[in-house]
């Protein structure tokens, strides 16, 4: 019988150090990542995924295309529709996390964060 792919993991982040950490910390439990350094890059990179991803991470203030529009970008596509995005960000204000959930998030984390609470988070999104 074949083994199931491993779950994929699409990060978005602008700031490498924290996209390295966040990758390499998901590659340790076992996932597939994907990466993109802005949300521009982030869409053609969705273009051409032989698979869809199971999970989005994404940062908010990016330069090009911020998290929220890539955010909704995603969730105007039928088959990304219901891909479940985590927002990873500095941006801290109420009307950011409502904002957030509004385009679809399932996740508002703010930054400086723990990276086992967002393992823990991606965890209980995606299995």
């Amino acid at each position: 019988m074949a083994e199931a792919p491993r779950k994929l993991v699409f990060v978005v982040d602008d700031d490498a150090a924290i996209r390295t950490l966040v990758v390499r910390a998901l590659q340790i439990k076992g996932y597939e990542v994907v990466e993109a350094e802005d949300g521009l890059k982030a869409s053609e990179v969705l273009g051409r995924l032989p698979r869809l991803p199971d999970l989005m991470i994404c940062d908010v203030m990016m330069p090009t295309i911020d998290g929220f529009t890539l955010a909704r970008l995603v969730k105007s596509r039928k088959e990304l529709k219901s891909m479940p995005i985590i927002f990873l960000t500095a941006k801290t204000q109420p009307r950011d996390l409502t904002m957030g959930m509004s385009v679809g998030a399932r996740h508002y984390i703010q930054k400086p964060f723990s990276i086992q609470d967002l393992l823990d988070r991606v965890a209980k999104t995606i299995h």
